[in-house]
């Protein structure tokens, strides 16, 4: 039984769903996965359940909802999932598109078991590792995190980050149901919050590649809400008690 969980949100992923499933299937380490789908019209999740039924009843798993609900409900959805399960102790993010390298999972369980609470695969840890971005996407993204850091006081290099390992301690002390973001936001939220609660997150180098299939759900609404979140976030800080139980 597998004590890793692979966590992704699909939202019309047909492209690229079956080979990221395959692909992760195939590594050394043993990971299930938990595919939180929000209804594709183009059929991802159809091809999840026959994947499921027919080769990998034992290791992948499938949550479908009604409508796009957004990026952060959908890791939140995941994680009560992985809680409810006790076996699982690193519960992962990571996108659908390939945009993350599978074979960093190994990486990232690793940092964990190690002795961080939370790793990240960071674009930044060692300068900008980030492959087929316009130059335009790299500095919106690069100085997003710099501008994260000086709102905070946080130290992550990559703090909109997606692809995620935390420790099953992490998610439970974490309130979930009081994340408030659903985008760019979301990520940030999560980094912040566990730092709060005085959890160990380290950062882990990769190599972000962007998308050659599919179609990517960047919008400006969601660099909105992680401008004007992190500001929130900050200020929602102060005075407040973060105790571990």
């Amino acid at each position: 039984m597998a004590e890793s969980l692979v966590i992704i949100p699909t939202y019309n992923e047909k492209e690229n769903i079956e080979k990221i499933i395959r692909k992760v299937f195939s590594l050394s380490h043993a990971f299930d996965i938990l595919i939180v789908d929000d209804g594709s019209p183009d059929g991802t999740a159809d091809i999840v359940k026959n994947l499921q039924l027919n080769e990998f009843a034992d290791r992948l798993f499938i949550e479908e909802r009604k409508g796009k609900l957004g990026l952060g409900t959908a890791y939140i959805h995941g994680f009560k999932w992985g809680l409810a399960r006790e076996h699982y102790q690193y519960i992962f993010e990571m996108d659908a598109d390939f945009s993350h390298n599978p074979e960093d999972l190994v990486r990232l369980r690793q940092a964990c078991v190690d002795g961080a609470d939370m790793s990240i695969g960071s674009r930044y840890i060692k300068g900008v590792n980030v492959v087929n971005w316009p130059m335009s996407r790299v500095l919106m993204s690069y100085f997003a995190s710099v501008y994260v850091r000086f709102i905070t006081g946080i130290k992550i290099q990559d703090a909109t980050a997606g692809f995620v390992c935390f420790t099953r301690e992490v998610l439970k002390t974490i309130p979930l149901d009081k994340i408030k973001f659903v985008g760019y936001a979301f990520q940030i939220e999560m980094k912040f919050t566990a730092i709060q609660y005085g959890f160990n997150v380290v950062e882990v180098p990769i190599i972000f590649t962007d998308r050659t299939e599919g179609t990517s759900k960047m919008s400006t609404s969601i660099f909105k809400e992680a401008f004007f979140g992190v500001i929130q976030l900050k200020l929602g800080s102060i005075g407040k008690s973060y105790k571990r139980n």
